[in-house]
């Protein structure tokens, strides 16, 4: 179950680094409602990631909650903001999920 809980924080990790793009682009009063949709994503990744690390190691709990944060914001980029997908960021973006499965794996 904190498997499931640690995937839905790291999932919420990329909500609140898409609200951050995405207020950028806003104007006026709809930028302070992505800001605001930020603050809420990020308190609850944190929260679940503290509730995570009570039974996962630590290390291998943030590194994953951050992998999947890493790759799911940088497709974000990708196919939301138009961020450039050359070979090379593909190709580090698959050697980082495999580097997270890996963690995954041989964790008890």
């Amino acid at each position: 179950m904190n498997w499931i809980i640690l995937v839905v924080a790291g999932l919420l990790e990329i909500v609140f680094a898409s609200c951050l793009g995405k207020a950028k682009e806003a104007t006026g009063s709809a930028a302070y409602w992505w800001y605001g949709g930020f603050f809420i994503a990020a308190t609850l990744s944190m929260v679940l990631l503290l509730k995570a690390t009570q039974s996962l190691p630590i290390g291998t709990a943030y590194a994953v909650w951050t992998g999947i944060g890493a790759v799911g914001t940088a497709l974000m980029g990708i196919f939301v903001f138009k961020d450039p997908a050359n070979f090379w960021r593909i190709f580090f973006l698959i050697t980082l999920i495999g580097s997270i499965v890996g963690l995954k794996s041989v964790s008890h």
